[in-house]
């Protein structure tokens, strides 16, 4: 009896340790589409995710001093985007998260930089429509992500202090070079924001914190 107990508290103990490395899906990700990841670590206030490669269609650099105009110009850009304003005329679906790259400024009243970005579907992932003013890329490679994940409506005020409770987190973990080494590489952002929800959902929102590196970076993780 005894054995019998201390097998099932060991089957408990590792299904509790390989829950705890597969987060729970934005639930916007059950409705519409959103890249695939792999969770392949996790801890109190982070995960680390591996993506593969995968087109983006992106704006160009936004100067602004606020977060939230700087995407919401972005959005529309890509909204028109999505809805045909490309060069086959295409209608695309919408998918998430909606990315916003951020290299912020020196100080607080000089503007920062916002690179805005949309997950291209499968369905047009071999041939995503050009349009002007847009740069369609691929994301080569395998990337890594640390990720954190927080609720509301963003805020400017949020970015900032999101992101020092994503890298307070990472130090002292195994993780925390390889981030450090990206973010250093990484010469047009220092994080990414990444909502999941339309700005007509009120409840259930979920935001996210991600900072970016390359798997060269974690090959000895």
């Amino acid at each position: 009896m005894a054995r019998r107990s201390g097998m099932v508290l060991l089957l408990v103990v590792v299904v509790a340790g390989a829950a705890a490395l597969v987060a729970a899906v934005p639930p916007t990700c059950e409705r519409i589409e959103c890249p695939a990841y792999e969770v392949v670590d996790g801890a109190n206030g982070f995960e680390i995710r591996r993506y593969s490669d995968a087109m983006w269609v992106s704006t160009a650099p936004i100067e602004d001093i606020s977060f939230v105009a700087a995407t919401r110009t972005g959005f529309l850009q890509l909204f028109n985007y999505i809805q045909g304003k490309n060069a086959y005329n295409e209608t695309i679906e919408m998918t998430a998260p909606v990315l916003t790259q951020v290299a912020p400024s020196d100080g607080p009243f000089c503007a920062s930089s916002f690179v805005v970005s949309f997950y291209v579907p499968k369905k047009n992932q071999p041939d995503p429509p050009p349009a002007e003013g847009l740069h369609v890329q691929k994301r080569a490679g395998a990337k890594y992500a640390a990720v954190r994940r927080f609720g509301g409506f963003v805020a400017d005020s949020d970015v900032g202090e999101q992101a020092a409770l994503l890298d307070a987190s990472l130090q002292g973990t195994k993780w925390a070079a390889a981030v450090s080494e990206g973010r250093r590489a990484d010469l047009t952002s220092s994080y990414t924001v990444a909502q999941y929800n339309s700005p007509f959902e009120f409840s259930g929102r979920v935001n996210e914190i991600w900072m970016l590196f390359d798997a060269k970076d974690a090959a000895d993780m």
